[in-house]
């Protein structure tokens, strides 16, 4: 029982989006519960009714978070039932439902993104408006009380929308951050491990094919001893840049060392990877300049297999790379079977 807690605590702070719709779902079953039970137990059905279908719509979307780990459906939809409940219940209680409007602002900038929050805010206040001015008394006592509240609405939606974007704006710079080298933008190993979980897994349930690439520039350690770090750190920036250019979109790469970098490639064959592997060898002799005159990289490759752990696929890959180097550099080896093969191509 701990471990679960501990899992599921360890969840949540790991996924800030969920945390935000679990939170908030328990303040929204909480605080709205109590008000469906009395309007029900007092007659008033219309506004009991929509109560009740925001506390199990609240529900229903935050196990359909946990479960299905897609955080950005439920938002939508608990900003969509949210701001309909809202209406309605503004609509049928008249001023003292007008209360329920602001909660429903902040509600929305958690929910969804600025944009969409900002257009849900002024859809609400658009039908309030319309529904005052059709049926006069109904829901605002007054033209000067519909205006007033118009203005403070908006107000608290412009610096709701001002906070949350550049919270949001925050949030995503700092996730990059955490995932990217800052040197080569290149992911780190931190997103490697992560990635390589993920394809270890995909290959188990749907058989999905991965292949790794584990590259290593050649002699760039005398590049920083002969013109300096800044020289290496141009180097560096230029082969990931080239990397980048002659992978596919699907493919992901990575700086997991000084001058050591990691390629994956999703729906790749063994055939495929040494295809890609001499190309990028071809490439990076062809057009990675130093002061010192080209750069070449060694390479070792592995294709996932059945049943593999990614930290073994990984270190299949890397003992192909030692034999690369080991072999005169400037080539690639590939491991071919689980059984140790391999094949060595070399870069003309």
């Amino acid at each position: 029982m701990a471990t679960q807690t501990a899992r599921l605590l360890k969840r949540l702070r790991n996924d800030f989006q969920l945390s935000i719709i679990t939170l908030m779902g328990l303040f929204g079953v909480i605080g709205i519960s109590p008000y469906a039970v009395y309007r029900l137990l007092n007659g008033n059905y219309l506004v009991g009714i929509a109560d009740t279908v925001i506390v199990f719509s609240t529900l229903f979307a935050v196990l359909y978070a946990w479960f299905t780990r897609d955080t950005v459906k439920p938002g939508i939809y608990l900003a969509a039932v949210f701001s309909v409940g809202s209406t309605l219940i503004a609509i049928n209680l008249g001023v003292n439902g007008l209360f329920w409007i602001y909660p429903l602002i902040l509600f929305n900038f958690f929910m969804v993104t600025p944009g969409k929050a900002l257009l849900a805010t002024s859809l609400v206040l658009a039908c309030l408006v319309s529904h005052a001015l059709l049926v006069p008394d109904s829901v605002f006592e007054s033209h000067y009380q519909m205006v007033s509240f118009l203005v403070t609405c908006m107000m608290a939606s412009v610096l709701s929308f001002i906070f949350a974007f550049r919270t949001r704006t925050q949030r995503d710079q700092l996730q990059l951050l955490a995932i990217h080298d800052p040197l080569t933008g290149a992911r780190n190993r931190r997103a490697m491990n992560e990635e390589l979980k993920i394809a270890m897994a995909s290959h188990r349930r749907h058989s999905d094919s991965y292949g790794l690439l584990v590259m290593d520039l050649d002699h760039f350690k005398q590049i920083n001893d002969r013109f300096g770090h800044h020289v290496g750190d141009q180097v560096l920036v230029a082969f990931v840049e080239l990397i980048m250019r002659c992978s596919r979109k699907q493919d992901r790469l990575f700086r997991f060392g000084g001058e050591e970098f990691l390629l994956l490639l999703p729906n790749t064959e063994a055939e495929g990877l040494r295809a890609a592997a001499q190309n990028l060898l071809s490439r990076v002799a062809n057009e990675l300049e130093s002061p010192g005159g080209p750069v070449t990289v060694s390479i070792g490759g592995a294709i996932l297999h059945g049943g593999e752990h990614w930290e073994s696929w990984l270190q299949r890959a890397d003992e192909c790379l030692y034999r690369a180097k080991s072999e005169g550099r400037n080539r690639a080896v590939i491991a071919d079977t689980p059984s140790g093969q391999s094949k060595t191509t070399a870069s003309h």
